[in-house]
């Protein structure tokens, strides 16, 4: 496997930069006229600030079936039909409809506190606020009758997760905290996870959120910790009937200590949402007509869709910023492709790459023409790695391409041929898994991972805007790149190992999921 890093000394087309004072660019890049056109429309007139304003502030969260994810697609599609770019939307399937409205819970006694909480995805209301006892799933006595423990669950809230003891970042314990006690909350966190699987075994843990709701329990109240200050996941609610609401780590844990202790919690709860049945869904699609070769296309792609905990923002709020933003740059630079450039804004991602994988199915014209693709999914800081998944010829063309772009950008992008699809869970993967060359602009994982994939924290305050207008840039240009390269890329696949180095398949495509 080879991994090309670019360095200022392999610049070809590029001069050294002096950076001015106030904007934090040079205003001239390159020597070629083309290059230096992109730069100055992507970096000198970027329009990320405002687009990613509008979608993560006044649009939001866009779940799957909610009203928010069709505003966010028809937003897109008076913005492309404002720059006079062709769009079109695509109905793929249905979903089940569902709007959250608002949210209070508030614990009333032993003391007032008002607690950090989200309501899970597809949760029913309640029917105004409704108080009740908190309780934990009990540690049953009387061996052998699973069922001895529900009538003390009806008229209360259920706390139906293990705590965590210390809700600080593993980093921070590892820097700050002395060995020992890094040893013991490490210890005490494994050892309440191990007590938690007895609990639930002797409970029988299959089905319990429906055992809960049979018994009248007000509704379930779990907690899915991400390792960080304040951040958790938010997903799906397991409840059909009943309320489903998490908890800030430091929240719930306060809540099972006084259940645990015997002092009394209860709390208050008012959860909004409405049920709006069965509803299309749909990817946006924007297009620039090849001058010369039409059927064959360049594909930029990414997932629109969010889960609702936050914003959507870094997932994938700034991949769609920036490949709405390269479309913006290429109607103005390169508004006569030789190739056919298409942007896809996909839908339902986050329920199992469906927008994408539709597409695929429903294109066989785009797939037996396209010259490449570039997708984006994790939108924290700059572009760092473009891996050749596992396409031979990748590495005869995209290196190239890139020589197009400013070292200033490219300097930092290590290129890696042929590639093994170390990251496969994004909709890249929808077109791999045909055999047509499907790639992965891949920011920095780590942060990204802990604080804003899929958590309640990933707000438009996470955004780096230097870094999304140079990657929206990056991608303009090499989309430019790959119209104009006289050759067509080809499909020959390299072999791909295991994580002991034997030979492993190539990935093979689903039907995706069309319904919920």
């Amino acid at each position: 496997m080879r991994s090309v890093r670019f360095m200022g000394a392999a610049t070809i087309t590029c001069l050294t930069l002096a950076v001015p004072a106030g904007n934090g660019h040079a205003q001239t890049v390159s020597q070629d006229p083309m290059a230096q056109r992109f730069w100055d429309v992507g970096i000198g007139q970027s329009q990320v600030r405002d687009l990613a304003q509008v979608l993560m502030d006044s649009i939001g969260p866009r779940l799957a079936g909610s009203p928010n994810l069709a505003s966010a697609q028809e937003w897109l599609i008076r913005t492309y039909e404002g720059w006079g770019v062709p769009v079109r939307r695509e109905q793929y399937g249905t979903w089940e409809g569902w709007q959250q409205g608002i949210l209070h819970v508030d614990l009333i006694a032993p003391r007032v506190q008002t607690l950090e909480a989200k309501l899970l995805a597809w949760s029913p209301p309640t029917d105004g606020p409704v108080e009740g006892d908190v309780v934990a799933l009990p540690v049953i006595a009387a061996q052998g009758d699973p069922d001895a423990w529900l009538p003390y669950v009806a008229g209360k809230w259920v706390l139906a997760d293990v705590p965590v003891a210390v809700c600080r970042a593993p980093q921070e314990l590892e820097k700050w905290a002395r060995p020992e006690t890094v040893e013991r909350i490490n210890q005490e966190r494994s050892d309440a996870v191990r007590a938690w699987r007895v609990r639930l075994g002797e409970i029988g843990g299959r089905g319990l959120t429906a055992r809960l709701e049979d018994a009248g329990a007000l509704g379930v109240i779990s907690s899915r910790w991400s390792n960080g200050w304040g951040v958790n996941k938010i997903f799906s609610a397991s409840t059909t009937r009943t309320p489903h609401v998490d908890l800030s780590c430091e929240d719930y844990g306060l809540l099972y200590r006084l259940a645990d202790r015997n002092q009394s919690p209860r709390v208050r709860i008012e959860a909004e949402s409405q049920e709006l049945g069965v509803v299309p869904q749909f990817n946006v699609i924007a297009e620039l007509k090849g001058a010369e070769l039409p059927d064959e296309y360049v594909l930029l792609g990414a997932h629109l869709d969010s889960w609702h905990g936050a914003a959507g923002a870094t997932d994938n709020g700034t991949g769609t910023i920036m490949m709405l933003e390269a479309m913006r740059i290429l109607k103005e630079v390169y508004p006569n492709p030789r190739r056919t450039i298409l942007v896809g804004h996909w839908g339902a991602e986050e329920m199992g790459l469906i927008g994408s994988s539709s597409f695929r199915e429903d294109h066989p014209e785009v797939m037996e023409g396209l010259q490449a693709a570039f997708n984006q999914d994790n939108g924290t800081w700059r572009i760092e790695r473009i891996e050749g998944q596992g396409y031979l010829d990748a590495a005869n063309h995209i290196p190239g391409w890139m020589q197009f772009v400013p070292a200033t950008i490219r300097d930092h992008i290590t290129l890696e041929f042929p590639g093994n699809q170390q990251n496969s869970g994004s909709d890249h993967s929808s077109f791999v898994c045909a055999g047509v060359p499907s790639f992965r602009f891949q920011s920095p994982y780590p942060e990204y991972r802990q604080y804003t994939w899929h958590t309640n924290r990933d707000t438009y305050d996470k955004i780096v805007l230097e870094d999304l207008a140079e990657n929206a840039t990056l991608a303009a240009m090499i989309v430019y790149q790959a119209s104009e390269d006289p050759r067509r890329m080809g499909r020959e696949k390299a072999t791909l190992v295991d994580g002991r180095g034997q030979p492993r398949a190539w990935p093979t495509c689903r039907p995706p999921r069309r319904e919920r």
